[in-house]
């Protein structure tokens, strides 16, 4: 298989229901050969592998890691990135909170992450880097009113995320493969903006996961420090980002003045409005939040006050009751809709953060891969939904059409480049 250096553009396989690994393969010969052949008919195609605890531990068993391996060189597929954030279902039932259980507080999502590395340096094509997504350590409600359980689950995240990445490097070692876990903040994680994303990078896992380093492998501080910043990335999901309302320039000028490098980036869109004054019209917008109101995951809502505060509520059914009181300037909600929709009648999504991230990658080259992630397809109103192999390689079309450096033959750097030239927060 030629895989071309560059960009690497996808779609994580999280739409798919499938908890077993028989169901995600039947689901992957289901949906993801048709998309391949619209959207890549020529060229090798990426896969955004999801795998649940219970998928992850089948695939290690028997034939079947081999049978996958055979399975991808035959349809000139191949894994360089798997999502390990849902652990364990994450279709059918009710998910919200639960997403994050087993937290990085437990041995269980170590465990879990372990084997998806195992089977990520499996798949992984020669001269690529892999990268595992993964929760932002836990749920921040669940120890929002102890200030001391927070410490306690910073400090046990940070024991199993160096542990973690101990096997990381060893595994670079022995077989010269860079696997790098990708956290993922979002609203209502432990981790989610990126001032508390840094702020747990910088006082708790370079020096506690560099000491550790420096005394089992005996690797100079310069050494560990590369290794932590080599191993630990960020996955910067646009959705989540727009929701804290942060500027993709700053965020990635304040990552590049620290080290710290971008796994991926996945592409997607939070639901928003710019409230109007008059009542009626408020009446309209908050008939139309509450189509998207469902049952499955969380929605949180992000209010932009008109003096530039923000007030958050943990999900859509809590936030409205307040919207026709409220005098907030903008409502944003974590919905992942489909990116190329730009509006939904009144409703508009956070389209243009996209574009603005495309925008900043084509200029400096953070990572090499793109990950779109809608998973909301089977809780989306009647009135947006369509075929989903229709829909799929319709985002990743559009993607393709706003960001024409995904038919560059130059590789994106290997390490961030100097974004001085970007504006930080000053």
């Amino acid at each position: 298989m030629n895989i071309r250096p560059g960009y690497h553009l996808t779609y994580c396989t999280n739409i798919h229901p499938g908890e077993t690994w028989a169901a995600v393969f039947e689901s992957l010969k289901t949906y993801l050969l048709p998309v391949r052949a619209r959207v890549s008919p020529t060229a090798p195609f990426a896969v955004g592998l999801r795998l649940s605890d219970v998928a992850s531990r089948e695939l290690e068993q028997g034939e079947n890691l081999t049978e996958f391996k055979a399975w991808l060189a035959k349809h000139d597929l191949y894994v360089p990135i798997i999502n390990g954030f849902p652990f364990g279902s994450f279709h059918g039932e009710k998910v919200k909170d639960d997403v994050h259980r087993p937290d990085w507080t437990t041995p269980a999502r170590l465990a879990y992450t372990r084997r998806l590395a195992r089977l990520l340096a499996a798949l992984l094509p020669p001269g690529l880097d892999g990268g595992i997504s993964t929760s932002p350590l836990s749920y921040k409600l669940w120890h929002a009113e102890d200030a001391a359980q927070t410490e306690t689950v910073l400090q046990d995240s940070t024991q199993h995320l160096a542990e973690l990445v101990e096997d990381l490097v060893r595994l670079r070692q022995q077989t010269g493969q860079l696997i790098h876990l990708d956290i993922e903040p979002e609203p209502d994680g432990v981790l989610e903006n990126s001032q508390e994303f840094i702020n747990f990078y910088e006082l708790y896992l370079l020096p506690q996961v560099s000491s550790r380093l420096q005394s089992r492998l005996g690797l100079s501080s310069q050494e560990a420090t590369q290794a932590v910043l080599d191993c630990v990335q960020l996955c910067y999901d646009v959705c989540h980002f727009a929701l804290a309302y942060e500027e993709p320039a700053a965020v990635f000028a304040e990552l590049a003045a620290r080290g710290i490098k971008v796994g991926r980036v996945q592409i997607s869109a939070a639901l928003k409005v710019d409230l109007p004054a008059a009542l009626p019209e408020r009446q309209v917008v908050l008939s139309e939040f509450e189509a998207f109101t469902e049952s499955t995951y969380l929605h949180q809502v992000l209010i932009r006050n008109q003096d530039e505060s923000i007030t958050q509520y943990p999900d859509l059914p809590a936030a409205l009751p307040h919207l026709l009181t409220s005098t907030a300037r903008e409502w944003r909600s974590h919905f992942h809709v489909p990116v190329f929709l730009e509006r939904y009648h009144l409703l508009q999504s956070t389209q243009l953060e996209i574009q603005k991230v495309l925008r900043l990658l084509a200029a400096h080259p953070l990572t090499s891969y793109l990950e779109v992630e809608t998973y909301t397809w089977d809780v989306l109103p009647v009135a947006i939904k369509q075929d989903l192999v229709t829909s799929i390689a319709r985002e990743l079309t559009w993607v393709k059409q706003n960001f024409p450096a995904l038919s560059t033959p130059e590789p994106p750097a290997s390490n961030p480049p100097n974004l001085a030239a970007l504006p930080s927060r000053g």
